[in-house]
């Protein structure tokens, strides 16, 4: 199984990360989205996870969560904008994968058996930061995690 992952498009979603999750079965996008019209495009490829980022206003973000809990392939998947809100006990709790955004830097870390992932930014540039998005290849109880550097 194959997920995308998405953040901080900042109201531009670029053609390339559009290609690069082509195929996906589902896509989580980890915040501050800019339009609803972005939400809209991902829907069109996949299943849409989406969460509240910090940059998010208007009666369209007011409804989207913070945080959300997720199971997908059998994994359970802990996504939130800001990496100063991942709670400190996920991987005690069951999680095996924390998905978050905010600081544009593309990230794939194992802490203590949870798989962090932060996708970058697949929005504007942000100083010299690359713009990415991000896989996860679940197979049974396996998970690697993959950037994507975007052009």
């Amino acid at each position: 199984m194959k997920i995308g992952l998405i953040s901080d498009t900042h109201g531009l979603l670029r053609p390339a990360a559009l290609a690069a999750l082509e195929g996906c079965e589902r896509i989580v996008h980890a915040g501050d989205i800019g339009t609803p019209e972005i939400l809209d495009a991902l829907r069109r490829l996949a299943p849409l996870t989406a969460v509240r980022g910090n940059n998010d206003r208007g009666g369209w973000a007011e409804v989207l969560p913070r945080q959300v809990e997720l199971e997908v392939g059998g994994l359970r998947l802990f996504v939130v904008h800001q990496p100063a809100h991942l709670p400190a006990d996920l991987a005690g709790r069951g999680f095996k994968v924390a998905v978050c955004g905010h600081s544009h830097k593309p990230r794939i870390e194992e802490k203590g058996g949870l798989l962090l992932v932060n996708p970058g930014s697949a929005g504007p540039r942000r100083f010299k930061l690359p713009l990415a998005v991000g896989l996860l290849h679940i197979e049974g109880d396996e998970v690697r995690a993959e950037l994507i550097e975007l052009p």
